[in-house]
């Protein structure tokens, strides 16, 4: 009996769901490299969705790819302007590249989010 498959000698394509889980355990376990190649995938086949988009983010950003981590959180940012992780991420990945003044407001504003003082005031 093959319960995950489509019979015998017949190969199973994998479901945008399955990617995005594959993805997650690939990130849980700190590939995140394998994590975003997988992510890459289900963002185009669901791009409205913020999970997958955020995650991919994220391994983005793991893997030094900040560039990339930047692009898609700004998207985010854009679809879903009051996404607060996603401005706190924003912050730390334009933090990690070195671009601190641009990196505050969006700090500042996921501290509004979540109602946490700023450091400076």
């Amino acid at each position: 009996m093959h319960l995950f498959d489509n019979g015998p000698g017949v190969p199973h394509e994998e479901t945008t769901a399955e990617r995005w889980e594959r993805a997650r355990l690939l990130f849980d376990a700190k590939d995140y490299a394998g994590a975003a190649r997988l992510l890459t995938a289900v963002v185009e086949e669901a791009p409205e969705q913020t999970g997958p988009r955020l995650l991919l983010a994220r391994a983005y950003y793991h893997s030094a790819q900040l560039r990339r981590a930047e692009e898609q959180l700004r998207r985010i940012i854009d679809r879903d302007p009051v996404e607060h992780y996603a401005h706190l991420m924003l912050g730390r990945t334009l933090e990690r590249q070195g671009r601190h003044e641009e990196a505050t407001p969006w700090l500042r504003m996921a501290a509004a989010f979540t109602g946490e003082l700023p450091a400076d005031g």
